[in-house]
């Protein structure tokens, strides 16, 4: 284990988080709202932190094997979160300890949405504007940003980027070298933070609030600057708009990439480049520019994931809508019911966690219907949490195989997506998951109902922090305030283990992992 290499990074990545301050930094001092001095400290003690951990060993090599990779974003995730606690721990208006501003920063950067502050609408902008960036840095992973952006971890960016990303993007590379793939990744993550936000502010909210909601949105956060979240905007033009990216967040953004540099315009532009290169004649432009890029929007229809995501989305939504509109009259109309009820299944099933109204209270099995839709969750490659819709749909033709193999025992049944053949490999690795993940859902559910929770308030919790979603039901429907302090602590590791999919951490508490 080289651990001069782990140390090297981490001191490089709290480095870059400490630049991450300097935006609320200004924001605090725009507006005056008196959290000037803890951001300043805050970024002073995290800047000082990487320099003190990167400078001896400054001249080791940076060589990243795997084990190091899951090293070194394990212990970078849970040291960040720490770092993240101190704006909250030293801010004037809050008046939390460790363990809160602890739950709070690792919620953030997780993007579950889980929160334990109240009053946010009397907060400083500094400090909520703050808590939105935390998701959006967490939305598509530190580390991936880090690998993209850094040449010096070239050397060991696949490690980190297997090690960090979800599903099955561990092993995806867009593009033939690492660094271009995290670059593609973030300029997708980064155009759609943008347009979420003008969007956004044209459909009626404030620029400061149409910047923060876009961060949570398209990151699948949920947090909001407003204790009603949705609701405070009473407009239903936003709303839409929330659930338009929120839908499209939960969407694969290898796809997303696919689509993109297969249209038109992708094409021009790289046509222009290439010519600016003296690669490609003036006959060459043309006939790129003309390229109709009908083709290239056919990738979602054709990918499997996607349609099972939209369909899954879409039986939820009327569900949720049919029931409300058949046994709930307490909004006052059909309209205001089918309104809340399109929210919140899509927020809910996609793990956004913003909410319009208290879906907890809603009749028969609804809660519980919307809590098992963020179990699937949204894509592979998303930031959605969740199982991801591509295992579950290998799970269940895995399933089917099995029953047709016992009815002609001699057949093959290969399993496909795609067209493509999936490896057996790929299915193992599937059912090592889900077996896991059942597993330390139950224990972790025993565990804090060992700390005094009730049944409802165990499970729902964690389910909605083992997939990243936020709100629970039980004693938890509002927020975590009330929650004991071992409680909290079980929730956030709990956070952190859905936020790195099981293995990445689970894989350090092995034996094996520390022999050397």
């Amino acid at each position: 284990m080289h651990y001069e290499a782990v140390l090297k990074v981490v001191g490089i990545l709290f480095a870059m988080f400490s630049i991450s301050l300097i935006p609320p930094l200004a924001i605090s001092f725009y507006y005056g709202d008196g959290s000037f001095a803890a951001f300043l400290v805050s970024f002073t003690v995290i800047l000082a932190a990487g320099v003190v951990i990167w400078f001896p060993v400054r001249n080791k090599p940076t060589q990243l094997g795997p084990r190091e990779g899951f090293l070194t974003v394990a212990a970078y995730w849970i040291s960040l979160a720490v770092a993240g606690t101190l704006p909250f721990l030293l801010s004037e208006d809050l008046h939390i300890g460790f363990t809160d501003a602890f739950f709070e920063s690792m919620s953030g950067l997780t993007t579950t949405g889980a929160t334990v502050l109240t009053g946010l609408d009397n907060l400083p902008k500094s400090v909520l504007y703050y808590r939105q960036q935390l998701q959006w840095l967490g939305g598509m992973g530190i580390i991936v940003l880090a690998v993209a952006i850094i040449p010096m971890l070239g050397i060991g960016g696949m490690q980190l980027y297997r090690a960090e990303m979800p599903g099955a993007m561990r092993n995806t590379k867009l593009t033939p070298r690492i660094k271009e793939t995290a670059k593609a990744l973030w300029y997708i993550y980064l155009g759609l933070t943008v347009i979420c936000a003008l969007a956004y502010w044209f459909a009626g909210m404030t620029p400061f609030d149409a910047i923060a909601h876009s961060f949570s949105t398209i990151a699948i956060g949920g947090f909001s600057t407003h204790d009603a979240s949705f609701a405070f905007f009473e407009n239903d033009a936003i709303l839409y708009v929330a659930i338009v990216f929120m839908i499209l967040s939960g969407i694969n953004f290898a796809l997303h990439f696919r689509v993109l540099s297969r249209s038109s315009f992708f094409r021009i532009l790289r046509a222009v480049r290439a010519r600016i290169e003296d690669r490609r004649s003036k006959r060459d432009l043309f006939r790129t520019s003309t390229f109709a890029d009908q083709s290239s929007f056919r990738q979602y229809l054709r990918d499997a994931e996607l349609r099972t995501y939209l369909w899954l989305l879409l039986i939820t939504t009327l569900t949720v809508v049919v029931v409300l509109v058949l046994a709930f009259d307490r909004y006052e109309s059909t309209s205001v019911t089918i309104k809340h009820g399109l929210f919140q299944a899509v927020s809910i099933a996609t793990t956004s966690g913003f909410t319009t109204t208290d879906f907890s209270s809603w009749p028969l099995f609804l809660p519980a219907l919307l809590l098992a839709a963020s179990i699937i969750g949204g894509c592979t490659g998303s930031t959605a949490g969740g199982v991801k819709v591509f295992r579950i749909i290998l799970l269940f033709k895995q399933g089917r195989r099995e029953i047709l193999q016992l009815i002609h025992p001699d057949a093959v049944f290969p399993i496909r997506m795609n067209q493509a053949p999936v490896h057996d490999r790929v299915i193992n690795a599937v059912w090592g998951f889900f077996v896991l993940y059942v597993v330390s859902f139950v224990i972790l559910a025993l565990v804090l109902m060992a700390t005094g929770l009730d049944m409802v308030t165990a499970y729902s919790t964690v389910t909605a922090c083992l997939n990243n979603l936020g709100p629970a039901l039980g004693a938890a429907a509002k927020n975590y305030a009330e929650l004991s302090s071992a409680s909290k602590w079980v929730l956030a590791f709990t956070m952190l283990l859905g936020r790195l999919e099981l293995l990445t951490l689970l894989i350090l508490l092995t034996p094996r992992y520390w022999r050397d």
